[in-house]
């Protein structure tokens, strides 16, 4: 397939040079700041397009990686266009196909296809896409296609509903974006015992790596530890009394969830007491 991309920013940059890299030729790009086009142009030995009419007639595969917000705009000024036979595709998390409006009346496909993955260089963020799993819903054809396209240079694709995109994008955003707020209060935290960031990052290394790598490998209630997992109310209360007030709301509601995890792990394990301790201090 002949693929192009609309929008020349981290997502775009980045599918663009791992399909070429993995012999799939790539047409060129379009976005509205040429600059960006061109950089991504070169990065993946493609063309700069200076007309959005141009890519659509050289293009049978076009890939929509504008931000969220532009995706429906974007197809609403395209879909006007040649597209017929053509496979429209987005890559956002958030959203279903059924942003492409009217689509079957064009005679083109639609899909959108998002791989679990943080995109936050745009220029080395497709060497990890290799190892990205990929989710995709939409038109038979479409889904087809791609996921075709993608299982041929060694992705894993998992077809999902459509209506599941807000609740899949919910779980990828917890387990991705919100993460990084319990670490950085618990950085913080460190830096007010006298650690430096960059002290308290490489001390916690080891802790935070190979606790994530005992979830992959055993799920969550095997590798649950600490305080709350042994009932220790006592440690719990010293918590809540030393951490900041901006943060205890944040304590409690994970110590909330962790309590959950806990007694599934423990069903003959009393954690009354300390469920309490958690509401008493959330109220």
């Amino acid at each position: 397939m002949k693929t192009a991309f609309i929008g020349a920013g981290r997502v775009g940059c980045s599918i663009g040079k791992y399909l070429s890299e993995s012999g799939i030729p790539i047409i060129g790009y379009y976005d509205t700041i040429k600059e960006s086009a061109d950089s991504a142009a070169r990065f993946t030995a493609c063309e700069s397009f200076i007309s959005i009419e141009s890519l659509i007639a050289q293009s049978s595969l076009i890939f929509l990686t504008t931000p969220d917000g532009l995706i429906q705009p974007t197809w609403e000024k395209i879909r006007y266009l040649p597209v017929a036979g053509k496979i429209i595709c987005h890559c956002s998390g958030a959203l279903p196909s059924d942003v492409f409006t009217g689509i079957a009346q064009t005679g083109a496909q639609g899909c959108s296809l998002h791989p679990m993955l943080p995109f936050s260089d745009r220029f080395s963020s497709y060497r990890q896409l290799a190892h990205a799993f990929f989710t995709i819903e939409g038109q038979e054809a479409a889904v087809q296609a791609v996921t075709d396209l993608f299982q041929s240079i060694g992705n894993t694709v998992c077809r999902i509903n459509s209506e599941c995109k807000p609740s899949y994008h919910a779980a990828a955003s917890i387990l991705s974006n919100q993460v990084i707020a319990v670490l950085d209060t618990g950085y913080r935290l460190l830096e007010s015992c006298g650690f430096s960031r960059e002290e308290a990052r490489n001390a916690t290394k080891e802790l935070v790596r190979l606790n994530i790598e005992n979830v992959l490998q055993h799920d969550c209630g095997a590798a649950l530890t600490g305080p709350i997992e042994r009932g220790d109310i006592r440690t719990v209360q010293k918590h809540l009394d030393c951490i900041p007030k901006d943060d205890q709301e944040m304590y409690q509601v994970l110590g909330a969830k962790l309590v959950e995890i806990a007694r599934r792990k423990n069903p003959g394990r009393d954690y009354t007491e300390l469920a309490k301790l958690l509401q008493k201090n959330g109220n």
